[in-house]
């Protein structure tokens, strides 16, 4: 059981995780699923056979999916409302982090990989889930970036398409006001084992734990959030 700050109630409801077998992901899963939720973890890599937080005894349905392919995601959201009948919370967590060349020096391939796995993941999904979620007056939850307010160095196409996210957000909010609520979350460097070991002299102590952000996320799709949507949120702590 993951420690939780506060108490949101998902019983009935029905949430989808994507990029649910990374860190965050595997975090927010196990959030949700303590709530109460249905939870469908969807994600391009088979997690382990011993991953108990996947376990559909537990509440989590793993779905193998590859999110840039649009009949992939199509049959996705399908196969989840006909295994579970609706379809309440979406969060949009795959992605991916690279760092690189200045643009000048960017090949189309790096540029390309990037708003495929950060942006038209979230895209697709949102596309294909916003019939079922208008249904239950849903909501989106995305992943952002603090770097993506600004422009940057060597990093600039994951700002880019980190900066989409925002704007992806922003649109979904205004085009179904009053309907289904979409925001998202920008952290900045996460806790993980990954980046721990990328930056081994780094201030760790400032980092913000996947399941902070978890909270974060949980309470954007809660009734305490009901009057939130388009927003963009800082969880990046001291960082």
């Amino acid at each position: 059981m993951s420690s939780t700050a506060f108490e949101v109630d998902f019983d009935g409801t029905v949430a989808i995780v994507t990029g649910a077998s990374g860190t965050l992901g595997s975090a927010i899963v196990e959030r949700f699923r303590d709530a109460g939720a249905t939870v469908c973890a969807v994600d391009v890599v088979t997690p382990d056979e011993d991953d108990s937080r996947l376990d559909p005894d537990e509440g989590t349905h793993f779905y193998e999916a590859n999110l840039t392919n649009e009949s992939e995601v199509s049959d996705l959201i399908e196969a989840v409302v006909d295994d579970h009948g609706r379809v309440d919370h979406l969060l949009n967590v795959a992605g991916t982090w690279r760092g690189g060349d200045p643009i000048a020096e960017t090949d189309l391939e790096t540029f390309e990989f990037l708003l495929d796995v950060n942006l038209k993941t979230a895209f697709l999904a949102s596309k294909h889930a916003l019939p079922h979620l208008e249904e239950q007056e849903g909501a989106i939850v995305s992943v952002s970036a603090r770097s993506s307010l600004e422009g940057g160095t060597g990093d600039g196409p994951y700002r880019i398409s980190k900066a989409g996210i925002r704007l992806l957000t922003e649109t979904l909010a205004e085009e179904n006001e009053g309907t289904v609520r979409a925001n998202c979350v920008m952290p900045s460097v996460i806790d993980t084992p990954m980046n721990r070991e990328m930056m081994p002299d780094a201030d760790h102590e400032s980092w913000v734990e996947p399941t902070e952000i978890a909270d974060v996320m949980a309470f954007l799709c809660s009734d305490g959030a009901a009057v939130t949507s388009g927003a963009a949120v800082p969880v990046y702590g001291e960082a």
